[in-house]
């Protein structure tokens, strides 16, 4: 069976060395050794001063908001694991859904601007698929409105944008560390902030809002990072450039095979940015011809995976509204199996399936 994705595991003495520390130690969590040894390296391999771990993704999201005081209505892309907008409505933010740039994937700024009223708060914007968004666009919009941006760069890991980390982009960005994701921790997140005050804020967010012993100066909740967690997310980034360069490989050859069949379209990624072959994204002609060589594909026991599908828009908790590109993008695409121990043969198979599905 091969499945849309495999989670990369480093040898199991270097993890059970690291384990082995924690039960010596006695210290399983609340910013342990590991943790915070881990958010020195992020730091340092983000190029970022101020990193908070935290215990997945979908938290991070909401504790960004909370840092930035979120109300009312945010404008976001329906294009995205639906996360980044139940993540907005669990904390009572309405989710306006600006369409998305048929080559890129990504939110449009000129709809972004189109859907700016007084009641908008924020604009979280997603690198889709690692692809960085048009931010400088987007910074415009920013400033003419006086809203923040909050990056859901959940994808984007290590990737680089005019030079620099994407993770330095916006006024808040976030990761997710789940272990689907280049980069993972099994399960956990990260939120960068630009400043001490917003860090020291987080910390103490994410700790129920305890500064220490015997006080409680606000309200939080707990999305502390453990240290299991921390020690994988360890062992990973010791590998993290071999990890990347496996994959680059598979996704390269997937482009040399299918890259000259018109019927099929790709994602436009940015000129300006590197990739770390998170995805491989395509695109079918229609929908019947997506779900024909996903069943194809499946019948060799072979899964791909829609992401992402439905276009979120469609979610029955928010208020209704139209996003044909994203919708139509939704019901067509399809992200093949992409991992850096993928073999050639295995590979080949599904080539060849989708060649004779089209």
């Amino acid at each position: 069976m091969i499945n849309v994705t495999k989670t990369y595991l480093p040898a199991l003495d270097k993890y059970q060395d690291y384990v082995r520390r924690i039960f010596e130690s006695g210290w399983l969590t609340n910013n342990g050794e590991f943790t915070r040894t881990l958010e020195e390296r992020l730091s340092e391999y983000l190029q970022v001063p101020y990193i908070v771990l935290v215990s997945n993704g979908t938290l991070a999201l909401q504790i960004a908001y909370r840092l930035l005081d979120l109300k009312n209505e945010a404008i976001t892309t329906p294009f995205s694991f639906v996360a980044t907008s139940s993540s907005m409505a669990w904390e009572g933010i309405q989710p306006v859904f600006a369409d998305i740039d048929p080559e890129s994937f990504n939110i449009d700024p000129k709809k972004v601007k189109e859907r700016i009223t007084p009641s908008t708060s924020a604009i979280v914007a997603v690198h889709v698929f690692g692809n960085p968004c048009d931010d400088e666009s987007l910074s415009r919009i920013s400033k003419e409105h006086s809203i923040p941006i909050v990056y859901d760069a959940a994808h984007a890991f290590g990737v680089k944008y005019n030079g620099q980390s994407v993770a330095e982009l916006g006024n808040i960005s976030i990761f997710s560390f789940h272990a689907t994701k280049i980069f993972h921790t099994i399960e956990g997140g990260a939120i960068i902030v630009k400043d001490k005050a917003t860090y020291d804020k987080a910390k103490l967010l994410i700790n129920f809002g305890i500064p220490g012993y015997d006080q409680i100066s606000e309200l939080g909740i707990n999305a502390k990072m453990n240290e299991f967690q921390a020690a994988m997310g360890l062992c990973i980034l010791d590998e993290i450039e071999n990890i990347i360069e496996g994959r680059k490989i598979v996704s390269d050859r997937y482009t040399d095979s299918l890259s000259h069949i018109n019927s099929l379209t790709f994602q436009h990624f940015n000129s300006s940015a590197t990739n770390n072959y998170a995805y491989f994204p395509l695109v079918l002609p229609t929908e019947d011809i997506l779900l024909k060589v996903k069943g194809e594909l499946n019948r060799t026991e072979i899964f791909p995976r829609r992401y992402f599908y439905p276009s979120l828009e469609k979610l029955n908790y928010v208020k209704p509204q139209k996003t044909p590109i994203a919708d139509s993008i939704s019901r067509r695409v399809l992200c093949l199996p992409l991992f850096g121990d993928l073999d050639w043969g295995a590979q080949k198979r599904i080539i060849d399936t989708i060649k004779t599905s089209i």
